[in-house]
């Protein structure tokens, strides 16, 4: 048995050494954070900066990189704001994968952090940044050298240059999503998502260039073509395209727009009351965005796996010039569309769907409960909000327990609801042809509808004349 001494040298040890952890997360390189508020103004500038240098990464290809190498993921790719072959090849995914391993861990008690304290916030915080930078250097090099990635020549000079590429473009945009968090408005990751999206939108609408059928690329410039050239028929195939984009886009802004209100009233002046909203999706955009980056990722690394020829994930063909699933769990991961389904069904469409819709469904839920207790928006945090306030709920006691209890009978079903409406409104969103993959139109309606929300909340009496009868 260890002396009393001993087991004090010990402990003493173990705190010593948690304690110079905490001191390396802290001097982890970051962007300082702004001296002083920021006006809106500012705050817009650095974001348009930020979402430049962002559409200039996109664009720049890899040196180093073979002419013939065949696009991966590209219908998924846009969810990840990547671009294949570009210093983006695999955008955010690193960042998220790494957000969601840390959920992971510390909704399952693996790492024990109390986010309800500063100090939990600033090492969870820490934590988040150090296993972002593990994941640019680890997916980036294992996607470089796996051979998903050829280079001119196969050697370890080319496919270093790769690798370090990828990886400083990585954690380029890592900083840059810090830079819109600190100085910026909003969220970086949302910000490249949007925009990403946002530019396939206007391409596959508007784009004058010539496809290989000879019609332009634009759908909305296919309708007019067909018509001028005689075929209406024809026509209602883009125009079906150009409806369900549409459709996506109103369904998701009137999901935005329901929210649960809780009555309030001042303990100390009577006869005047207010209401506490609480949107019905709750956790808004975040369980899409990492069920999204989930599923990109499991399509990354079976890809590298199967390239390194050990398909454990599923194999990949060829088809028009991009790699598609074709077996194991990449492909049923992968969603059919409505017109295979009503057409030219199949056994492994139906059962695509049925694994697809489990896995954006189940994922979305998960993430919306843990994001309630990671991203303080539980009930505890929310009992505080108001009680700082001096605000109880009429007919109660101004008890935190009490406020606390009534909340939580709110907010937890709000979470899994909320949660389980987005992945079923993805799921229906993918299946139809829209200009975008249907999740990312339904991220990014989302995600421009908070920026709305943000500048609508704290920047309505900065904004020119012009701009403040909108955010009215």
């Amino acid at each position: 048995m260890p002396s009393l001494n001993a087991r004090r040298k010990r402990s003493k040890k173990l705190e010593g050494s948690g304690l110079k952890f905490e001191e390396f997360l802290k001097n982890l390189p970051e962007v300082r954070a702004p001296d002083r508020r920021l006006n809106f103004e500012e705050r817009l500038k650095w974001t348009g900066i930020v979402l430049l240098l962002y559409f200039a990464l996109s664009m720049v290809p890899l040196y180093g990189l073979s002419p013939t190498y065949v696009a991966r993921f590209q219908t998924l790719s846009i969810l990840l704001a990547a671009n294949f072959g570009s210093l983006i090849t695999l955008g955010i995914g690193p960042i998220v994968t790494g957000s969601i391993i840390l959920q992971l861990l510390v909704g399952a008690e693996v790492i024990n952090i109390d986010t309800k304290t500063r100090e939990g916030r600033a090492l969870y915080q820490g934590l988040q940044k150090l296993f972002s930078i593990f994941f640019i250097v680890f997916e980036n090099g294992i996607y470089a050298f796996s051979g998903a990635l050829p280079p001119i020549q196969p050697t370890l000079y080319y496919r270093s240059l790769l690798a370090l590429q990828l990886i400083l473009a990585g954690l380029l945009l890592m900083f840059l999503d810090e830079i819109v968090s600190k100085w910026g408005i909003g969220s970086g990751i949302s910000l490249f998502i949007a925009a990403g999206v946002s530019r396939q939108i206007f391409v596959n609408a508007f784009s004058p260039f010539e496809s290989p059928t000879g019609l332009p690329v634009g759908r909305v410039l296919q309708v007019f073509a067909l018509i001028a050239q005689g075929f209406v028929t024809q026509a209602f195939l883009p125009l079906i395209t150009i409806l369900s984009t549409l459709f996506v886009f109103a369904l998701s802004i009137y999901l935005q727009s329901i929210k649960v209100e809780i009555p309030l009233s001042f303990g100390r002046i009577r006869g005047f009351s207010l209401k506490w909203p609480l949107s019905f999706v709750y956790t808004s955009n975040i369980p899409v965005i990492l069920t999204a980056s989930l599923l990109v990722s499991l399509q990354v690394w079976g890809s590298m796996l199967y390239h390194a020829g050990v398909p454990i994930l599923g194999t990949f063909t060829q088809q028009g010039g991009t790699e598609v699933p074709e077996s194991g769990l990449v492909k049923y991961l992968t969603p059919p569309r409505i017109s295979s389904l009503i057409f030219s069904p199949t056994t492994d469409d139906f059962l695509s769907l049925l694994v697809y819709a489990l896995f954006m469904l189940g994922g979305s839920v998960l993430f919306s409960v843990l994001w309630v207790q990671i991203g303080g928006q539980d009930a505890s945090t929310i009992a505080d909000q108001i009680l700082e306030y001096n605000l109880t709920i009429p007919g109660f006691r101004s008890d935190r327990r009490i406020l606390e209890h009534i909340l939580s009978r709110y907010i937890n079903p709000l979470a899994v609801m909320g949660g389980f409406s987005v992945g079923f409104l993805a799921v229906i969103a993918d299946l139809f042809d829209a200009l975008s993959r249907g999740t990312g139109i339904l991220l990014t309606v989302m995600i421009i509808y908070n920026f709305y929300e943000i500048i609508r909340r704290q920047y309505a009496k900065e904004l020119p004349p012009w701009m403040a009868s909108f955010f009215r």
